[in-house]
């Protein structure tokens, strides 16, 4: 499996495995069975259940038209709204254990999910053969969205244990220090972690040292060096975070 090497906001890269195409392919039918099930279910309850269809009678084609583009709405902003909602997943996605991630190490935001949403047109056209080819052509399976909006696709399918996720155990008893780690995501952790835990092996003081900066200036935190090296800091940081967002649950 193919891999891309992301360089982080601290200056280190990591490498995530590229989502194969057919994993994508699977994802994007899943989200289509979906929406289709979304559509024959919003029909049933106008035609059938409401029995609506008669205000379509005397109507022009564009008035129809525009009667059903207002019914199956949400099917068209469908990827751009569950993606900005479930941080570059969609339900498909995430049974597929896929997510849309920034190339520059940022977490993707709204304006990139907005982005890949509009090159979809573009990306489906000819029964989806565009979008396909470029991402059998492209170094990271990267369709034209993605490629406008600096974006790719990740594989989550990783043997993996507790030391290479966001995840610290934490004992029942502990008390958390700076409950300003609600400010960060999920995403933000999980590059805080490898880079901390990437830097102990190889005792890298200088990357602990700017992650510990950038943690502080994120979180607006003033630290007495005298009471708690920047190691102990960043631990703390990560125990504190899975406190009080439950990931050790």
């Amino acid at each position: 499996m193919s891999q891309i090497a992301i360089n982080t906001s601290q200056n280190v890269n990591i490498n995530f495995n590229i989502a194969s195409v057919g994993d994508r392919m699977i994802a994007f039918i899943l989200d289509l069975l979906i929406k289709v099930a979304y559509g024959v279910v919003v029909m049933y309850l106008f035609f059938n259940v409401f029995d609506l269809g008669y205000l379509l009678n005397g109507l022009d084609q564009w008035s129809v038209m525009a009667i059903y583009i207002i019914l199956l709405f949400p099917t068209f902003i469908y990827p751009v709204v569950l993606e900005s909602l479930m941080e570059g997943q969609t339900p498909g996605k995430k049974v597929m254990k896929i997510r849309v991630v920034k190339i520059d190490g940022y977490q993707a935001g709204f304006g990139d999910y907005l982005i890949r949403w509009v090159f979809r047109i573009i990306d489906t056209s000819f029964a989806g053969v565009v979008g396909l080819i470029s991402m059998i052509v492209s170094k990271n399976n990267q369709r034209l969205g993605d490629i406008a909006s600096g974006t790719a696709v990740i594989s989550l399918k990783n043997d993996i244990n507790i030391s290479h996720t966001i995840l610290e155990n934490i004992h029942q008893d502990y008390i958390p220090t700076f409950p300003q780690v609600i400010a960060l995501t999920d995403n933000d952790m999980r590059i805080i972690k490898d880079n901390y835990t990437k830097a102990l092996k190889i005792d890298d003081r200088q990357i602990i040292s700017k992650l510990s900066e950038k943690i502080k200036t994120i979180l607006k935190l003033e630290i007495d060096g005298t009471k708690m090296t920047e190691r102990q800091f960043i631990g703390v940081i990560i125990k504190d975070y899975n406190y009080y967002t439950g990931k050790d649950n």
